[in-house]
């Protein structure tokens, strides 16, 4: 058999902070050899027919027990082309140790005198990810960032307790870590949180603030309070978020009145009192968002239940003596999950896959074909090994079907490894993506010359390499998903499926039909002559 020479060259750890490449057309290395040089090739090309199909996902892990997503979507997301999303989001409650109804120095009146507590609004608040376009004289003017699906269209939300105890770890194994999928079922307790049940959800780009009434105890308005929320306290400018009203007595004697109670006595008391809260959406239209809940460097713009209430200082049982405007945050912070309900979608076996993402569809790719003479190693990876090549590129292109709904096409690709032929399923890097970085691993979108989405396009070169020198004889199934931002890898090789982003689209497959726009695997190379 020949030996396969390598035009590669790994930079290690390196790599992954930037990259070069030295090149001449003259001379060549072949790793762990010698340079050979003022030798003759022959340039030449390979196209390895591939197979390429539909592989829908049951579920995907979608929690932040062991890596914080920091997104997480509410909404809804139809199209008559791919499976529609109903996404829901379950969530502890953060409070804060020691909290009081009425503060010690506000509690020494007298003692002919009462104090009652009123609440003048409860909601829960989610701000948007928004971008300022400009500020006229009317205010500020900014674009929804990060929704999918149709705005105008409103979907249906609902806010429910849980009564399922969120636990990060395994109930059944507690040395090992919980996981919660997209298909995990969180029980409810009690009925809708929510004031106005089955509320009408869309976002609104100009929700920039709120006006709070402030009561007495015998509801008489006596002052308002405007709140909005900024970037920072530099910028006043007020940034979009979303409101969910919730219904006041219901958290008053969830929350205010038990502020003394043991349930409040420290967070994992209040964890298993208050389990935590589901914002279920539902419905046949509307939008997807994804909301932020890791912002760290200004936490109000986190997701959280605003509580604003009065305590009004009575003498006698009806003379004012004293207001006192409070507000409590308690933020949606700890154990969290994605709920994905998704379509049972079938997709027609034809000339094309159907990618998704969140727990929608990937794809699955068979890079060489079978293993007829049963030796683990591919006969058509054989037949490479048997030529004199030196591997410059291996390219895999998908082109997207621009007949099909491309308005949620992403903005990248995803690939790795699956193999599945053992007990349990593992999932692993590509080599290129560590080898080279992820700008040359590429999977981006292109559009062609009429602004029109195209392609995805990935380099694999080192992988390709790697099997044909005979270096490796590992080659399972890979497979094709909607690019997550946690899909990078961080210290190792293992590739665990996150997926919060919902975007969609139609590529051709292998099929013949498709042309020259058919997928296939091309290997550019230069030959050394006899």
């Amino acid at each position: 058999m020949k030996r396969i020479i390598r035009k590669s060259l790994y930079l290690g750890v390196l790599v992954s902070l930037f990259s070069a490449v030295i090149s001449c057309e003259e001379d060549f290395t072949n790793i762990g050899t010698e340079v050979i040089s003022n030798t003759k090739f022959d340039i030449g090309q390979e196209l390895i027919d591939i197979k390429v199909e539909n592989s829908p996902l049951e579920k995907v892990q979608s929690d932040n027990i062991s890596r914080e997503p920091g997104e997480y979507l509410l909404g809804v997301y139809a199209s008559p082309e791919y499976e529609k999303v109903e996404a829901s989001i379950i969530s502890q409650v953060a409070i804060s140790v020691g909290i009081k109804l009425i503060d010690e120095e506000n509690s020494n009146y007298g003692a002919d005198t009462t104090v009652v507590t009123t609440i003048d609004t409860v909601f829960i608040k989610l701000p948007y990810h928004a971008t300022l376009e400009e500020t006229t004289s009317t205010g500020p003017e900014f674009k929804l960032d990060s929704i999918i699906g149709d705005q105008t269209k409103s979907f249906t939300l609902n806010v429910y307790q849980t009564d399922t105890y969120l636990n990060s770890l395994d109930p059944t194994d507690p040395s090992k870590l919980n996981k919660y999928y997209s298909n995990s079922v969180f029980q409810k307790t009690g009925s809708e949180l929510n004031s106005e049940l089955n509320l009408q959800f869309k976002p609104n780009k100009n929700d920039t603030l709120i006006v709070i009434k402030r009561r007495l105890s015998n509801d008489v308005e006596y002052t308002k309070d405007t709140v909005k929320y900024v970037a920072s306290t530099t910028n006043s400018t007020p940034l979009p978020f979303a409101r969910i009203p919730l219904k006041e007595d219901v958290i008053k004697a969830l929350f205010l009145d038990k502020y003394d109670s043991n349930e409040f006595a420290s967070q994992d008391a209040f964890n298993d009192y208050f389990r935590g809260l589901i914002l279920e959406a539902t419905g046949n239209e509307g939008s997807l968002i994804s909301f932020s809940f890791g912002n760290t460097s200004n936490t109000s713009l986190n997701p959280s239940i605003e509580v604003y209430y009065t305590n009004t200082v009575l003498k006698s049982g009806t003379i004012v003596i004293d207001t006192i405007s409070k507000n409590h945050s308690f933020p949606l912070l700890g154990l969290r999950s994605n709920n994905f309900k998704m379509e049972d979608k079938v997709y027609p076996v034809n000339n094309e896959i159907i990618l998704q993402g969140t727990a929608g569809s990937e794809a699955k790719i068979d890079l060489f074909g079978p293993d007829n003479d049963g030796n683990g190693i591919a006969d058509k990876i054989e037949e490479l090994r048997t030529k004199n090549l030196l591997v410059n590129d291996a390219s895999l292109t998908f082109y997207i079907n621009q007949s099909a709904d491309t308005t949620a096409a992403p903005y990248a690709l995803y690939l790795y490894k699956y193999d599945d032929t053992g007990i349990n399923p593992t999932a692993s890097q590509i080599k290129d993506v560590y080898s080279e970085g992820t700008d040359a691993f590429n999977g981006r979108l292109v559009r062609d010359g009429n602004g029109k989405k195209e392609k995805y396009t990935f380099k694999i070169t080192d992988y390709i390499s790697d099997l044909l020198s005979g270096e490796t004889n590992y080659s399972p199934t890979l497979k094709l998903k909607v690019l997550n931002v946690s899909d990078y890898p961080v210290s190792d090789s293992i590739f665990t499926n996150y997926s919060w982003n919902p975007k969609a689209v139609t590529l051709f497959n292998n099929s013949a039909v498709n042309g020259d726009k058919k997928a296939q695997l091309k290997i550019s190379y230069s030959e050394k002559k006899d």
